[in-house]
């Protein structure tokens, strides 16, 4: 499986962005996917899940803000994000999950500037 991630760049606070990623393979639709982020000098964290029944889990930071979706048709994972805030700058990566599988892309960077 690769994962391919894009729609990263820069913008300003208040923007949004909407990053995407397209898997290869034929397990996406049976996994789970989503989005982990690495800020500056900071450790990678969960930004957002969605099952493959599609349930959606949120960080506490973004909910309200960021939108998870997927589209099975495509091998796609999206990432709407509104609203974007300085804090929200960093490198998105894109992961996939599957009983003891776990595959990421290669990042794109977000940054939001002030």
């Amino acid at each position: 499986v690769q994962l391919q991630a894009s729609g990263g760049g820069l913008e300003q606070a208040g923007g949004s962005l909407r990053l995407s990623c397209a898997a290869s393979g034929r397990i996406f639709a049976v996994s789970t996917v989503g989005w982990y982020r690495q800020a500056p000098g900071k450790q990678r964290e969960p930004v957002a899940t969605i099952t493959s029944g599609g349930t959606t889990n949120y960080i506490d930071f973004v909910k309200g803000r960021f939108t998870i979706s997927r589209d099975n048709a495509k091998n796609t994972v999206y990432l709407q994000m509104n609203s974007l805030k300085p804090e929200d700058t960093g490198v998105y990566y894109c992961y996939l999950h599957l009983m003891q599988y776990n595959y990421w892309g290669q990042g794109t960077l977000v940054t939001v500037s002030s």
